[in-house]
């Protein structure tokens, strides 16, 4: 008979979390524990054992009793980015207790309890905000964020891959670009409802290339790093099988959604001076900027490629928002 596989997962009732204990549920010989902030019932965790801890609280939170036995622990729980923080120095703060000392904190006790591998879902704004034209993010670029919540994730790989060298704990970081799927929210649940509702966009000239990976997709990864006997000490880049238009990608929803896509023509560089008048060159540098991502180390290392095809995600992210009205 197999071993049983001991798996914490952080960030149980996340976007990422959740669907991660949906998918490790079905395998065999596997003893799962969801670390999650408050235990509510209603919540699935298919079978995980619910841990209650708050990786707010760095310095009162031990670990030791929820470690022992465990091989391998992912942790997906983060504080996510936002646009807009009225407090930059707060905000540094905020990343930086939870996305550096949280994370520190769960996985020196990890290393400390024999933990095999220590699996981080980073991301890709560690390399940077964008790409220049023709070019694509590598794992073995420098680091370059230019944010609070990219400088707290680079800080947090750095202390990991010391730790590893110090404790010989296998450490696997994982920087996905954009995630979409079921559950999704902010920016790219919100372009969905404005889609459906028919609104109006001024993209349809936009010749940008993104990366996006479908959840599904950044499950199976995870899954794979699992196990993988190569998969220790490395980063990982991973995206869905091609790199799109902003104008792209809202014409696969619409098709997705089974309604009309109404892009209409508006200057590019008119936009990017809208946007610096109007402070929001964040949001437009989503919309027109270049960020592609190579996976080629990824499918050449863990011999990995994306499964899931962007419009079967795309569709299932829909059915899922109009259910959740």
């Amino acid at each position: 008979m197999s071993k049983i596989q001991s798996i914490l997962v952080t960030g149980g009732y996340g976007f990422v979390g959740s669907r991660l204990l949906a998918q490790l549920a079905d395998r065999p010989n596997v003893k799962l524990l969801a670390i999650i902030r408050k235990h509510d019932p209603s919540m699935p965790l298919f079978g995980a054992q619910p841990v209650e801890q708050d990786l707010t609280h760095t310095t009162a939170t031990e670990w030791d009793s929820v470690l022992g036995g465990i091989d391998t622990v992912i942790h997906t729980a983060a504080r996510a980015h936002q646009l807009h923080d009225d407090d930059p120095v707060e905000a540094e703060r905020a990343f930086w207790k939870i996305n550096v000392e949280g994370t520190m904190a769960l996985a020196r006790q990890a290393a400390a309890s024999g933990v095999r591998r220590f699996i981080f879902l980073s991301s890709i704004k560690v390399n940077g905000e964008a790409t220049l034209p023709g070019q694509k993010f590598k794992a073995s670029d420098p680091a370059l964020p230019q944010d609070a919540y990219g400088r707290s994730k680079a800080e947090a790989e750095t202390q990991l891959q010391a730790l590893s060298r110090e404790t010989g704990m296998e450490v696997v970081i994982i920087r996905p670009p954009l995630v979409y799927g079921p559950g999704v929210k902010a920016n790219f649940k919100n372009m969905i409802h404005w889609i459906k509702r028919g609104i109006p966009l001024p993209l349809s000239g936009l010749q940008n290339q993104r990366s996006l990976i479908g959840l599904d997709n950044l499950i199976s990864l995870i899954i794979t790093c699992i196990d993988h006997p190569a998969a220790g000490n490395q980063t990982f880049l991973a995206a869905d099988e091609r790199d799109l238009s902003t104008a792209e990608l809202i014409r696969a929803v619409a098709q997705a959604a089974n309604c009309p896509d109404r892009l209409f023509p508006f200057p590019t560089r008119l936009l990017w001076l809208t946007s610096r008048l109007l402070g929001k060159q964040a949001i437009v540098q989503r919309l027109c900027g270049d960020l592609c991502v190579d996976s080629q180390h990824t499918q050449d290392t863990l011999n990995w490629a994306p499964s899931v095809s962007m419009q079967d995600e795309l569709v299932r992210t829909i059915k899922s928002l109009e259910i959740s009205k």
